[in-house]
């Protein structure tokens, strides 16, 4: 699963992924620098998989891993064509959800493509063509959808019902994530403004108060998580091997970075959770959709697994970091039994028991 990184121009996008991906993408102050998105799976940090690796020595320690993807900048009149418009728009469509990065900082040398730093103006332009967007999707997809609701079509009647609650939502400049309906119903309009959002604040050292104020409550108004972070700061960390950068942190007062923020945010905007499974070859930490089943997850290893799942021997990480050892787990009667129906909870660590696929006669 992806989560796309979108913004206005010259708002950090590219610094921000390049710190978090310790990749190359092209940062400069000119807008459209990021043309082509740019991707890169960035570890999970998890303090839970370093503790299991201290405690079963494993020869190969393996994170979970989130995808971000550096999408162009986006100007007003984007769904209309300004800029790179459809191009752009066609980018997000391909993410899972998205990290709007918003710039909080003041730099005479950068310009702003709007003017003066304004958080609230910048989300409302970037809605607004997102919104945009999908209204001229469902225009074009409503006249198809009308035609077979109009000769009985039961299925096409359902549809139909849900294009209008749509189109009346968005043309009110409400997205269609606020309508609370089940993603999977509306999936085949494949619409942006269902996706789901994080918020990122880029700064300054000096972090403007008034400004990070105004874009913490325009987060919180659209009930979506918010980043405050400095990106020059956050590139400088992370351009430093890990002891250096545990001492620059500690200087600077900052417990975890900005960017592991970042990356926690955007895996639960994603609704995602971890799993482990540990031995003595490897410790390594898995990734699947919260409410997953046990033979989901065993799939995410392998698909035979989950063909030939026939249990799930679980126990919770707080179960391990308590007692130290799987023998005095079991001792305890700590260990369970799951089967099919199992569904699993952040933080289980799992054996799969699965039955091999016959071979072919």
């Amino acid at each position: 699963m992806e989560i796309g990184i979108v913004g206005l121009p010259n708002v950090g996008k590219s610094t921000i992924f390049n710190a978090l991906t310790s990749g190359h993408a092209a940062a400069s102050n000119y807008p459209f620098t990021t043309i082509e998105p740019n991707v890169g799976a960035v570890a999970m940090p998890d303090a839970r998989l370093e503790r299991l690796s201290a405690l079963f020595k494993p020869k190969k320690t393996t994170p979970a891993f989130v995808r971000f993807v550096d999408i162009a900048g986006l100007v007003k009149g984007a769904a209309s064509g300004e800029g790179l418009g459809n191009k752009f728009l066609s980018h997000i469509r391909e993410v899972d959800a998205v990290a709007m990065m918003v710039r909080l900082f003041k730099d005479a040398d950068v310009v702003h493509t709007m003017g003066a730093v304004d958080p609230r103006r910048d989300i409302e332009i970037i809605e607004t063509e997102l919104a945009l967007a999908d209204l001229a999707s469902l225009e074009k997809q409503y006249d198809k959808v009308s035609g077979k609701a109009k000769s009985g079509d039961k299925a096409a009647k359902e549809s139909l019902a849900l294009l209008e609650k749509l189109k009346a939502a968005l043309s009110e400049g409400k997205p269609a994530r606020s309508l609370g309906l089940d993603p999977k119903a509306i999936r085949d309009f494949s619409l942006l403004t269902a996706k789901p959002v994080l918020f990122i604040g880029n700064t300054d050292e000096s972090p403007d108060a008034a400004l990070v104020g105004a874009f913490e409550a325009a987060a919180k108004e659209r009930g979506a998580p918010a980043v405050v972070l400095c990106g020059k700061i956050e590139a400088e960390i992370a351009q430093l091997a890990p002891e250096d950068r545990k001492v620059f942190m500690a200087e600077m007062g900052l417990e975890i970075s900005g960017l592991e923020r970042v990356i926690v945010a955007a895996y639960k905007t994603l609704g995602l959770q971890s799993f482990f499974t540990a031995g003595e070859d490897e410790v390594r930490a898995w990734t699947v959709p919260a409410g997953a089943k046990a033979p989901q997850a065993a799939g995410v290893i392998h698909t035979d697994f989950e063909k030939g799942f026939i249990k799930a021997d679980v126990y919770s990480f707080a179960d391990i970091e308590a007692h130290q050892k799987e023998s005095v787990l079991r001792e305890k009667g700590l260990i369970r039994s799951e089967g099919k129906d199992y569904a699993m909870k952040d933080g289980d660590v799992c054996f799969f028991k699965f039955s091999a696929p016959s071979a072919a006669k």
